[in-house]
């Protein structure tokens, strides 16, 4: 069994309240949970207006679907014009881990 982590932190373009944050932060939550199949959640920056850090999480049984599965997560949300993706941080957890 393989497990991934993918942290996104994000820019938002013109948000100007934590209102107008969770109406563009939610829809992507929403399509990454219905095109992925995987867990997601806002985790970090909660009381900022302008930012976000999504975390995603896949398990598998193949590293590399759990790899590729978080690259298509990552490429995704930096297509969004609404906002930048400042960093991306991948990490994966298998039995040669113990």
């Amino acid at each position: 069994m393989y497990v991934g982590a993918l942290e996104l932190d994000l820019l938002l373009g013109d948000v100007h309240s934590l209102k107008e944050k969770r109406s563009v932060v939610r829809p992507i939550v929403a399509e990454l949970r219905r095109r992925f199949e995987v867990a997601v959640s806002e985790a970090g920056h909660l009381d900022l207006h302008r930012r976000a850090l999504i975390g995603v999480a896949a398990v598998a049984a193949d590293a590399e679907h759990v790899r590729e599965l978080l690259v298509a997560c990552e490429r995704l949300v930096a297509g969004r014009p609404e906002l930048e993706l400042l960093s991306a941080r991948h990490r994966l957890v298998g039995p040669e881990d113990d």
